[in-house]
């Protein structure tokens, strides 16, 4: 009697180890895609005359050696904190802006495996994507990637130009293509045109960018319809604003995006008071990571898709006092040196691909 009431134990354990299988349970390896503004990363030296001036030791902000490596060893701690349980090898790919060249992007990535190392942590070896843009004040994008989870193959650096506006200049759009779990993914990391002049004045400047971000995908749709595509960056406008919720058409809600559509996930976000930079109490989210409909699990449920977003605004990275309370602890505050991180806190979308 007892071997068979073990036998049916062990049956009905079977029956629901195979119930469990075919239950729709699936494992997923989880991959982090982050944005990051990294507010005036300079080196010390002036080479951009007047534009260039002030991060340097003779400039208004006596920018030198030690108050860099201070700069550079914040940013790291940022970056090394973006680890997840399922994530604890950090982002695959991490979109920046405000980069003055590759220097400081190797500074970084160094300082970043130091900081891991001397934690006793495996280090990352965080690749640089860098491309110098026309930006006059010389600030970049740039893409960091780590190659155990993301193999590059191509980049592409498209110049935003404005009709009838022929001295504008400002970041070129990055388009970073690699595989992400096996399939393609393409990253195209923004710094869109400031609101100087007036939110509703410089619209048209972030609309001419969206739609450059929008022509894009759609030229890399032409050649594989079913690849991932992300838009990312500090776009300078809110979610709902017009070049984010018209003209690049990112969604509110998933439901009605199609495949060659746009869903962005901040604006529930930002909907509930959870922003990335904040000025005198007021939330804005302008660091943005937008998923392709080609990435959503009703479009492509076999394949890497989206499956959730967070603004990280570690504790350390909020200013404790002052009109910016709660807010992000930046470099400089009214010419003053804080000794901060950011004007922004980075953003992150985690994607998965299905395990087979």
């Amino acid at each position: 009697m007892r071997r068979l009431f073990i036998l049916s134990v062990l049956i009905f354990a079977a029956i629901g180890i195979t119930s469990a299988r075919n239950s729709g349970k699936r494992q997923y390896a989880v991959y982090g895609v982050a944005f990051y503004n990294l507010e005036n990363l300079f080196d010390t030296i002036n080479n951009n005359g007047k534009y260039d001036l002030e991060f340097s030791p003779q400039g208004a902000r006596q920018w030198n050696g030690v108050k860099y490596r201070s700069k550079i060893s914040n940013l790291a701690r940022a970056i090394t904190a973006m680890t997840t349980r399922t994530t604890p090898g950090g982002p695959a790919v991490i979109g920046v802006s405000e980069i003055e060249n590759i220097t400081v992007l190797n500074d970084l990535v160094r300082e970043v495996d130091r900081q891991l190392e001397s934690q006793g942590k495996a280090t990352w070896n965080l690749q640089v994507v860098h491309h110098d843009s026309p930006d006059r004040r010389g600030v970049d994008v740039a893409c960091l990637y780590n190659p155990r989870m993301f193999r590059f193959l191509d980049v592409t650096n498209t110049t935003l130009t404005i009709d009838g506006y022929e001295s504008f200049r400002t970041r070129d759009q990055m388009c970073v293509t690699g595989l992400m779990g096996g399939d393609t993914l393409s990253v195209i990391v923004n710094h869109w045109p400031s609101r100087l002049g007036g939110q509703e004045q410089s619209s048209y400047l972030r609309e001419a960018a969206a739609a450059l971000s929008k022509h894009i995908a759609d030229s890399l749709w032409n050649l594989r319809p079913n690849q991932g595509v992300i838009v990312m960056g500090d776009l300078n406008d809110d979610p709902q604003d017009k070049s984010c919720a018209k003209v690049l058409g990112g969604q509110r809600k998933p439901d009605k995006v199609d495949p060659h559509g746009f869903y962005n996930p901040f604006w529930e976000k930002l909907d509930k008071g959870i922003g990335t930079l904040a000025y005198k109490g007021a939330w804005n989210l302008f660091d943005q990571i937008i998923v392709s409909g080609t990435l959503l699990e009703k479009n492509n449920p076999d394949a890497l898709h989206y499956r959730s977003c967070v603004v990280n605004n570690f504790e350390f990275l909020r200013s404790t006092e002052g009109t910016n309370k709660g807010g992000p602890l930046r470099t400089f505050s009214g010419g003053v040196f804080l000794n901060g991180y950011s004007d922004h806190f980075p953003t992150e979308v985690f994607l998965v691909k299905p395990r087979r």
